[in-house]
């Protein structure tokens, strides 16, 4: 599967087969910003571990279309940490042992380097 995570217009759009493997049928999702290596780490509201260590923000996974893709309105962390609010492909890494999304959401240098990381 080749499955892309997105950033457009502030959101984060995931695909429904990525959605489904880490959220199930969770509605919502934790989302914390790292700064020192510029990564968003999202999980669902299920993960009490990710709460304690990280002090997360709680969002709606938003229908995104029919075929069942989520998005995540990230604009106020991209606002408050002054990111780059560019449209594009994000690199992301999934840790499946505790259903989290590691997404680096800091700016390329080259084009060639907008790949995904493993899944």
């Amino acid at each position: 599967m080749n499955q892309q995570i997105l950033l457009k217009s502030c959101h984060v759009i995931l695909p429904y087969e990525l959605v489904k493997q880490i959220f199930g049928s969770v509605s919502y999702a934790y989302v914390s910003y790292v700064s020192t290596n510029q990564t968003l780490l999202i999980t669902p509201v299920t993960s009490e571990w990710f709460a304690k260590m990280h002090q997360p923000t709680q969002f709606l996974l938003k229908d995104r279309n029919l075929q069942g893709d989520k998005s995540i309105a990230v604009r106020e962390i991209f606002i408050d940490n002054d990111l780059n609010e560019t449209d594009r492909s994000l690199l992301y890494e999934i840790v499946t042992n505790t259903n989290l999304i590691k997404i680096s959401i800091s700016w390329p240098t080259d084009s060639t380097t907008l790949r995904q990381m493993k899944n």
